[in-house]
């Protein structure tokens, strides 16, 4: 019986770390997918020569070095502040589906970062 409790345990043991090499590179990913949404934000504020499409594709290339693909409807952007101190908000809505072996799930992210201005 001793042996039998042993490998359950082991079993067990070895599902959850199976699970976290799951589920936490995604995590990992978008907590710095988010760290670029802020660069590009205080980027966006501090050059008034870029455009809104222009932030668009920064974000989406971001995306794609980070290994997922987000399309136009997938981010916002929005300019707010005063003309003396400006600033950007993006966002993006995205999800990424992981599978552990006996059950998928889909995470879902809506990371966003705006920059209050100077």
């Amino acid at each position: 019986m001793g042996a039998f409790k042993a490998l359950v345990g082991f079993v067990v043991f070895g599902s959850i770390v199976f699970a976290a090499f799951q589920l936490v590179p995604p995590e990992m990913n978008n907590y710095s997918f988010q760290d670029d949404l802020q660069n590009i934000a205080m980027m966006g504020a501090s050059n008034p020569r870029q455009t809104d499409a222009d932030i668009v594709n920064s974000i989406i290339a971001k995306a794609q070095q980070r290994g997922f693909t987000l399309n136009e409807t997938q981010v916002t952007v929005q300019r707010i502040g005063t003309p003396g101190a400006p600033a950007v908000y993006v966002a993006a809505d995205y999800s990424v589906p992981v599978n552990l072996a006996v059950y998928s799930l889909t995470l879902h992210f809506t990371p966003s970062s705006g920059n209050r201005g100077f």
